[in-house]
């Protein structure tokens, strides 16, 4: 029910195949601002409270129907089936029986507009009144290949006309059918009953309904309301939902140093006071705490960055965690599973995978550290590896609180080395070291007087 109080259910247009975009997949399932473009406009339709919203699929069906469920757990949708593509009427027919019983208004909208908002939506509730179909249209700049309205003497919507059944007076009109409708659901499916097909495409045409009833108009923005059915109309969409996201972002507080390289995905959460530096990416699920700093070509994907953390540049998180204050980088990668405790430290070249890093321990060089525990306040010098693949199996170290891990250590796992205990320089672990002993490996050294000169003179 919209927000003047209207019964609304929706028809979303998803079963083409979108062949100009010269792909396997479902157009509708490509991605713009990490979002299939099919979620936009279902996210406007839903955000005027459609239910059911109706997805009408087609190419690819299976697939189309599990991507967008799982980017809509729990809401309203339903799933129809047009099994032969035979016009946007056809289409829209396919929804009838998922529809069955309901009395108030359809929203009819394409899957491919992913710049529509919910704003514009709500205009068309507002302007229907009485009428049976409201209807969104733009004045286009290039109208070439779109339907023209053709309105009577008195300026209201007589018709829609496809380019290719308009007369050469007809495409003279830059008025272009958005194909975005709100129309009586009684009238909507008594009219698509009547529909015929004799046009130039052989096609079972929605717009047809509009000359069955009274109409009225409500003007959108082109760029609003434009498709995507090529690459280059993906990339322009998705250019444009990034500067919509980062214009939000800097509302809330957030500083972003250079927007136009700045990649936020819709979805992302980011913390009042944090700053973005160029060529920053955040995808997915990421959530960003208050105060933090992401530098340069950072990539976060899927994880959680607690207030105060800053992650130097060209640093890779994946499915991870930092915590408050911490730092990471730069040229880290954290792998799924890391966890980076509180005002502890990853530095350059460090890599963790399935780690716990404990409060104020720190890994500061060349490392990685897989399938590990490591307590709070351990040193892990440069060059340390955990060996933590066995051949069959991974298996776990544990390094407990205040350790001290020499450069250059190989821990072989299973193996744990005790609270408050110092690991040696070069020492290759085998065996778990007590609390508080020292390991070494290394035999001791020794030194050959004079070798260096001795080898030059044998050439």
């Amino acid at each position: 029910m919209s927000s003047d109080g209207q019964k609304i259910a929706a028809v979303v247009l998803a079963a083409g195949k979108g062949t100009r975009m010269k792909s396997e997949r479902a157009k509708v399932l490509h991605e713009a601002c990490g979002r299939p473009i099919a979620f936009f406009p279902i996210r406007a339709a839903l955000a005027l409270d459609c239910a059911p919203a109706v997805i009408v699929v087609g190419h690819q069906a299976d697939e189309v129907q599990a991507g967008l469920t799982r980017q809509f757990p729990g809401a309203p949708l339903a799933f129809a089936v047009q099994k032969e593509q035979l016009g946007t009427a056809h289409a829209v027919l396919c929804a009838e029986e998922a529809l069955k019983g309901f009395a108030g208004s359809v929203l009819i909208l394409a899957a491919d507009v992913p710049l529509i908002r919910a704003e514009t939506l709500q205009k068309l509730v507002h302007a229907k009144g009485n009428a049976d179909v409201a209807m969104l249209t733009a004045l286009a700049r290039a109208p070439q290949g779109y339907g023209r309205i053709v309105r009577n003497a008195k300026g209201e919507v007589a018709r829609i006309v496809e380019e290719k059944d308009a007369t050469p007076e007809e495409r003279e009109l830059d008025e272009i059918n958005a194909s975005i409708y709100l129309v009586d659901a009684t009238f909507l499916f008594t009219a698509l009953h009547g529909v015929g097909k004799s046009n130039a495409q052989g096609e079972y045409y929605l717009t047809d309904i509009v000359a069955r009833g009274r109409s009225v108009a409500v003007l959108a923005e082109e760029a609003e309301v434009s498709g995507v059915n090529d690459r280059a109309q993906l990339a322009s969409s998705g250019a444009q939902l990034r500067e919509r996201k980062n214009a939000q972002l800097m509302k809330d507080g957030v500083t972003l140093l250079d927007p136009a390289v700045t990649y936020v995905d819709d979805g992302v959460e980011v913390g009042a006071d944090s700053i973005l530096e160029p060529m920053v990416s955040l995808r997915g699920k990421t959530r960003v705490g208050k105060g933090v700093r992401i530098g340069q070509g950072a990539i976060i994907v899927d994880s959680e960055i607690a207030d105060g953390a800053e992650i130097f540049p060209y640093s890779h998180v994946l499915d991870s965690k930092v915590g408050t204050q911490a730092m990471v980088g730069p040229f880290a990668r954290l792998r799924p599973g890391a966890q980076v405790g509180e005002r502890a430290h990853v530095g350059n070249f460090v890599e963790l995978k399935k780690t716990v890093l404990g409060k104020g321990s720190k890994a500061s060089h060349l490392s990685y550290l897989g399938d590990s525990v490591i307590g709070e306040g351990v040193n892990i010098g440069a060059g340390t590896i955990t060996c933590n693949y066995d051949g069959k199996s991974k298996q776990t170290t544990t390094i407990e609180d205040g350790a001290f891990i020499g450069s250059d250590t190989q821990l072989v796992a299973p193996v744990t080395v005790g609270k408050g205990a110092y690991v040696g320089t070069g020492t290759t672990v085998r065996e778990d070291v007590p609390a508080g002993a020292l390991a070494v490996s290394a035999g001791k050294q020794r030194n050959i007087e004079g070798w260096v000169e001795k080898k030059k003179s044998k050439g």
